[in-house]
């Protein structure tokens, strides 16, 4: 918490499938106060409002800190215009509600609205490794982030601006098809083969919950474990052990995410790829951005095509809470 009286901030909102966190945040992108709360288990539209009510409440009543503006980034397909969720997966009690609209009748502030992955991306060109790229003399012109966590999303920013589509659902990289087999795997969209479906963190754990259940790789760590305790994560841990089933399991998520980068680089042209997400997180611990990059440029057209640099994440978890805290802060400079 700040000192200085009075302290110029904006309200950020980063509202996933699993947590809605509030943060206050200054001009540079540091976090003056932050808290969470989990969604409401079971809960409906009027309980998931009331949570996000409790935060901001808590946020709007500090002292010594005032918000000009609020930005918001939520999991899911969402018009940016209106700021009204369509059929969030993660957030379906949130389905055709506008938190832009509700939020600036009941606070009477600007509200900045848009996808999470979106708002990572804007977050890590103002604040995270697109920023850290220009200050050491080498700004890029396209940035393409990514997150792999418990699903897989994407967002572009196109010389400083974000690049929305029409309805602001471009970018979602995570339901691009890779896999058009009959034994593709289900993804949570209804589609079949889709990258989310083979490289985000619950296809990990699936996959790898499926190969135990056939009876092998018995002498993996893994087959310990409850089916309930099969994450992503444990696979990861697995895989720092040098558990050689746990390393098949992630070998094929890799394969999957340098496919769909692929297809990324082939559409839009990125100069900078950001892999964020927790699942990019244990990639990135078991040195494989090296492997994923191999295995993009394996699949490119041209050696100009090639011309890229790919890094993790340097702002984690708060990566959707800044790009909210920046998109705030746009909307408080034109006021």
């Amino acid at each position: 918490m700040t000192d200085q009286p009075n302290t110029p901030a904006v309200l950020a909102v980063d509202w996933g499938g699993t947590w809605c966190r509030a943060g206050l945040i200054d001009r540079q992108g540091e976090v003056l106060w932050q808290a969470r709360r989990p969604n409401p288990r079971g809960g409906g539209t009027a309980q998931y409002l009331a949570l996000a009510d409790t935060l901001l409440a808590e946020a709007f009543g500090l002292e010594g800190i005032h918000a000009d503006s609020i930005g918001i980034a939520v999991a899911g397909p969402v018009d940016p215009e209106s700021g009204t969720l369509y059929q969030p997966p993660n957030l379906m009690p949130l389905d055709g509600i506008s938190l832009k609209q509700i939020w600036h009748e009941r606070y009477g502030l600007p509200v900045a609205l848009g996808n999470d992955a979106n708002m990572a991306a804007i977050g890590e060109f103002h604040f995270g490794a697109g920023r850290d790229a220009a200050q050491a003399g080498r700004p890029h012109r396209s940035l393409f982030y990514v997150t792999v966590s418990t699903g897989i999303g994407g967002g572009v920013v196109e010389r400083g601006s974000l690049l929305l589509g029409a309805n602001g659902l471009t970018a979602e990289v995570g339901h691009t098809t890779i896999d058009t087999t009959t034994s593709a795997p289900p993804c949570q969209c209804g589609k079949r083969g889709c990258l989310e479906a083979v490289s985000s963190g619950t296809a990990i754990a699936a996959y790898a919950r499926a190969r135990l259940s056939e009876g092998r790789n018995r002498d993996s760590a893994l087959a310990a474990l409850s089916p309930e305790d099969l994450s992503a994560r444990a696979v990861v841990a697995a895989a720092v052990q040098g558990d050689t089933f746990a390393h098949a399991v992630i070998a094929r998520a890799v394969e999957g995410l340098a496919i769909g980068l692929a297809n990324v680089v082939h559409l839009f042209n990125p100069d900078l790829i950001i892999l964020g997400g927790g699942v990019s997180e244990g990639l990135t611990q078991l040195n494989l951005l090296p492997r994923i990059r191999q295995g993009i440029h394996e699949r490119l057209m041209s050696e100009l095509h090639k011309v890229f640099d790919l890094v993790p994440s340097v702002l984690g978890d708060n990566s959707g809470l800044l790009g909210a805290a920046a998109a705030a802060w746009e909307l408080t400079d034109n006021l």
